[in-house]
């Protein structure tokens, strides 16, 4: 695996639980979920530019999740701009919209048999359960870092 893959499916495979807290939560526009949104928000832009630098499944060419990569920069883009322009419709229809293509993406690539995960899970899989576990604490922690990061300060609530 070249360093480039691992960093795309780090990438995704944190920003996949991420989304899905940031969507699921109740709370929306507070301080945790604009960091944690933009931590999200970055993981997603590297995994689609990352993307670009894999080609594995096209004999060295584009394939067609290049253009899911490119409609999720195009998503995350506006999404974000829409955000900061206060139109939330719009934020959550293109932030949901992103996440959903993550998802796809993701039962792409762990349904077809020589793709990377499934066959790291067949022929290493005590070691897929350790990194499955890390990824659940890596995300919790980040979560837990968000609400530690932008707690208020016990003078002031």
């Amino acid at each position: 695996m070249t360093p480039l893959l691992v960093s795309h499916l780090l990438a995704a495979l944190v920003a996949l639980p991420l989304g899905g807290y940031q969507l699921f939560r109740p709370t929306k526009g507070d301080p945790r979920h604009v960091l944690l949104g933009r931590l999200w928000a970055g993981l997603m832009v590297w995994v689609a530019i990352s993307s670009f630098g894999l080609r594995d499944l096209n004999h060295g060419e584009f394939s067609l999740l290049h253009i899911l990569s490119t409609v999720t920069l195009v998503t995350v883009t506006l999404g974000v701009v829409a955000a900061r322009r206060g139109n939330l419709a719009a934020h959550k229809g293109n932030m949901r919209g992103s996440w959903l293509g993550l998802c796809g993406a993701f039962v792409g690539a762990v349904a077809v048999p020589e793709r990377t995960i499934p066959t790291f899970v067949v022929t290493r899989p005590a070691d897929a359960v350790v990194a499955a576990v890390l990824l659940v604490v890596v995300t919790m922690l980040l979560v837990h870092l968000g609400t530690v990061l932008t707690r208020e300060p016990a003078g002031r609530q």
